[in-house]
């Protein structure tokens, strides 16, 4: 199993994969009640295969043989965003903490 992490706008924020299957984060926008700008993730999962050419394509529909490695790469997405969430909570709290401090 391997994990990549990807920088630009319009690529996944991370991927975790295992044989042929991954589990792929994207970051997006969205607007809250308020019309605020929120940022929201995303989690796809896919299996690839090289079709009867050759050619690599994804496919959402899983094998049994599919689904331990999918549990798997979905459990690791999992874990990524639980991190990440409560380390910008920390932060957040800091930066609280700080704004308090000042005033």
């Amino acid at each position: 199993m391997y994990e990549t992490k990807l920088e630009t706008k319009s690529a996944p924020e991370k991927k975790f994969s295992t044989g042929a299957i991954n589990a792929t984060i994207w970051q997006n926008q969205g607007k809250d009640k308020n019309g605020q700008t929120v940022p929201y993730r995303t989690v796809s999962l896919q299996r690839r295969y090289k079709d009867p050419k050759g050619v690599w394509q994804s496919a959402s529909s899983l094998r049994v043989n599919d689904l331990p490695r999918a549990s798997l790469v979905l459990q690791k997405a999992f874990e990524y965003l639980v991190i990440r969430e409560k380390e910008n909570q920390v932060h957040e709290d800091i930066y609280e903490e700080v704004v308090e401090e000042v005033n």
